[in-house]
């Protein structure tokens, strides 16, 4: 889950820091991917999650070994662009900002789905309410007004708790037999199901941004680290079990959080969990649309982008135009969330690809072989995206051709959103959205 602005007077304890990490991981994917995963590979998409989180092990290592090394960098564009020059570290930025547009009305969707829900009506009202969410962001970050760091870790605080009290309240509904065949639909479904779940594991590079602000890195990041990957384990490893056990997969719901809480709780636990799903939803949009006109500006500023994206104004209004071309097909079902969700996770899945081949090339020792570990799983994780490898390919020659041609130009004088106030975001220093910023001491 993003969480914004970091403030180098705030000195992270170890506690803080795996709060953060935790918080940057979780998001509104878990929302509905765990049901949307179920029905791609059935029972055996509890194999997809297991896998992922094993992933998480070498990634976390190498991101703290390159926060370490490049404590000035700005996230995995900057990495990239270190290990391999410009081009890289372009088509890294423009894979994030593609990203950002296709995902953040998938996102607005998954929570509209949610307010759907606690209304009791259907898909119009679902997506009415992801345009107004959408539409409350845009303008948010048109005003000049941000989440606090501790607002959004508060955001994820109540979302780990609400799963937690979800799978446990769940568990006892169970059935054996939503659990056979357990896989219907054969090996290489895992693989369908890993590509879309990683949508759910972005934010593990977040420890890069942690380490200036750590008193002892050396022995607070490991700590850190292990404890922010076992809690997750728990929480993605329950909710995926109570997913399967409980709802099936053979009819995946848009709001599998609040079926679980409602098998627990009744309709108070649907409703409490509708409201909160509406208020991570916003959050984590904000800090999105924030990070991403921050990062559109500073591509303008260095000749990689259009000059006229260094304006956030024009940037959030080619955001708005995107976001409602996609909300109507998405409201007539000519499209569904799935395919936008999958086509964002691949391009998120792309910027750790080289991000990961960038730590190969600049770490040594332990933390390369971390690195190389991470870049073959994510390389595999990449490869069963099927028809989306073509998004961030398309992506990827745009970019580059746009450059290329001589289409950018710089835009350094001046640049609005180079700056925080009013009429453009101060999201963090990060070409990645779900970077977190410390919350101060706890």
């Amino acid at each position: 889950m993003p969480l914004l602005l970091r403030d180098t007077a705030w000195v992270l304890s170890t506690r803080s820091a795996t709060a953060l990490y935790v918080g940057a991981v979780l998001g509104p994917g878990v929302l509905l991917l765990p049901a949307l995963a179920a029905e791609a590979a059935g029972p055996a998409s509890i194999v997809a999650w297991g896998a992922l989180l094993a992933v998480s092990v070498p990634l976390a290592i190498a991101f703290a070994a390159l926060g370490v090394r490049y404590p000035e960098a700005g996230g995995t564009a900057a990495y990239a662009r270190a290990a391999f020059g410009r081009a890289a570290g372009t088509v890294t930025g423009w894979w994030f900002l593609a990203a950002v547009l296709i995902g953040a009305p998938a996102v607005a969707l998954i929570g509209g789905f949610y307010v759907s829900d606690l209304l009791g009506t259907g898909r119009g009202v679902a997506v009415a309410a992801a345009g107004a969410m959408y539409g409350a962001v845009i303008a948010t970050n048109l005003a000049g007004l941000h989440n606090s760091a501790r607002l959004q870790l508060g955001l994820a605080a109540v979302l780990a708790a609400l799963l937690l009290v979800a799978v446990v309240s769940a568990l006892p509904e169970s059935r054996s037999a939503n659990w056979t065949p357990f896989a219907p639909e054969g090996a290489v479904a895992v693989g369908t199901a890993a590509s879309l779940l990683m949508f759910s594991f972005i934010g593990w590079e977040a420890v890069s941004h942690l380490v200036g602000e750590l008193r002892d890195p050396d022995h607070q990041l490991p700590r850190a680290i292990a404890s922010s990957l076992v809690l997750v384990a728990v929480l993605y490893v329950g909710l995926a079990v109570a997913t399967i056990g409980v709802l099936g997969t053979s009819a995946p719901s848009a709001t599998p959080l609040a079926d679980l809480a409602g098998a627990g709780f009744g309709e108070a636990g649907r409703t409490a969990t509708g409201v909160v799903a509406a208020f991570l939803t916003m959050g984590t949009m904000n800090a999105y649309v924030a990070a991403a006109a921050r990062l559109a500006g500073a591509l303008a500023v260095e000749g990689s982008a259009p000059a006229w994206l260094a304006r956030t104004p024009r940037f959030l209004a080619a955001l708005a135009l995107v976001g409602a071309a996609l909300l109507i097909p998405l409201g007539t079902e000519l499209i569904d969330e799935e395919a936008l969700v999958r086509a964002c996770s691949t391009l998120f899945v792309a910027v750790y690809v080289i991000a990961t081949a960038a730590g190969v090339r600049l770490l040594s020792g332990l933390a390369r072989a971390a690195a190389a570990a991470a870049l073959a799983a994510v390389a595999a994780v990449f490869a069963f995206s099927g028809a989306f490898l073509l998004v961030p390919l398309a992506v990827a020659v745009a970019a580059l051709a746009g450059r290329r041609a001589g289409r950018f130009s710089s835009a350094r004088a001046g640049a609005p959103s180079a700056r925080p106030g009013r009429g453009s975001a101060d999201p963090p220093r990060s070409s990645r959205a779900c970077s977190p910023a410390p919350a101060g001491r706890r």
